[in-house]
């Protein structure tokens, strides 16, 4: 009866992430039009395969930053350009909310300004595993839509299978993301998800009380796990053309996201890190691609 219980301990947070992906999906195709109505695209021209090339190249770039900074013990760094980071993108995020009322553009500003800056300083002074799930789901979402918008089908699949490849490579064989996270997790930053398994877990608590040997309180899934499958989902739903709010091949790249989710989960569930993008953007590929096989659309 113990193990049933501690099975069922283990796999409502697995299902709660499942959640989470699904909540930032939903979100961020909810976002993308007035995203797309205020000219928030990252990149001038969507159908650029080079496009992916570049933001892999940033995506290295800030890595080795990161892990150079974590070496020469400047935590201070990373914390400020990722609070930075967090702070503009809800900017944005809340800009385009603000934009769908009657309101005027400085209006908007300053109030789009004062909600991202209130809950970044909230973010830097109590980093609770809540205020950082919350603020995670509104950088996730923006972050997906906005590169959603901005890349058309072509060249987010090629950007995926780079990145699932480079996750792959980082995982398994320099182990370097590995280093990374474990370096960046005390910071208390949104670049995680924490799923707790009970409700009076402190995430603050357990970072400054750590012991050798003891069992973990919560589960972690990175943020980046939520936005790269959902940047196609985003792409597939702007690029192709179809009736009602959501594509059907957008529909495939949602199941096919949470079915590789399930796989990793089996996996994770054996107790060894496993890198997340090899299966999440497997996943969100093939869904898409059956949903473009099921309802007829083009390929892209």
């Amino acid at each position: 009866m113990s193990s049933e219980k501690t099975v069922f301990k283990d796999y409502v947070p697995m299902l709660v992430m499942a959640g989470i992906i699904l909540v930032v999906q939903i979100t961020a195709l909810l976002l993308a039009a007035p995203m797309n109505a205020n000219d928030m695209q990252a990149f001038e021209d969507p159908d650029s395969t080079s496009n992916a090339i570049y933001y892999i190249g940033v995506i290295l770039v800030f890595t080795g930053f990161l892990l150079l900074a974590i070496k020469k013990n400047m935590e201070w760094v990373i914390q400020l350009v990722i609070l930075l980071a967090v702070g503009a993108t809800m900017y944005y995020v809340f800009y385009a909310l603000l934009s769908l009322a009657d309101i005027s553009v400085m209006t908007n500003n300053v109030a789009s300004g004062l909600v991202a800056a209130i809950l970044t300083v909230l973010l830097y002074k109590f980093p609770e595993w809540y205020v950082i799930d919350v603020v995670g789901l509104i950088i996730g979402a923006g972050a997906s839509a906005i590169f959603g918008i901005s890349l058309s089908i072509l060249p987010v699949i090629v950007l995926l299978a780079l990145l699932a490849i480079y996750d792959a490579i980082s995982v398994y064989k320099t182990k370097h993301m590995i280093d990374l996270a474990e370096g960046v997790m005390d910071l208390h930053l949104p670049i995680l998800f924490v799923i707790p398994k009970h409700l009076k877990y402190s995430f603050i608590e357990d970072s400054l009380n750590k012991e050798e040997g003891k069992e973990k309180e919560a589960f972690f899934m990175g943020l980046g796990d939520a936005i790269m499958p959902t940047i196609l989902v985003v792409s597939a739903n702007v690029f192709l053309e179809h009736t009602g709010f959501i594509s059907y091949p957008a529909i495939g790249a949602m199941i096919g996201t949470i079915i590789g989710f399930m796989a990793l989960t089996i996996l994770v569930m054996r107790g060894k890190p496993q890198a997340g993008l090899p299966f999440l953007n497997s996943g969100v590929i093939l869904g898409y691609l059956a949903g473009v096989l099921l309802s007829g659309a083009p390929l892209y």
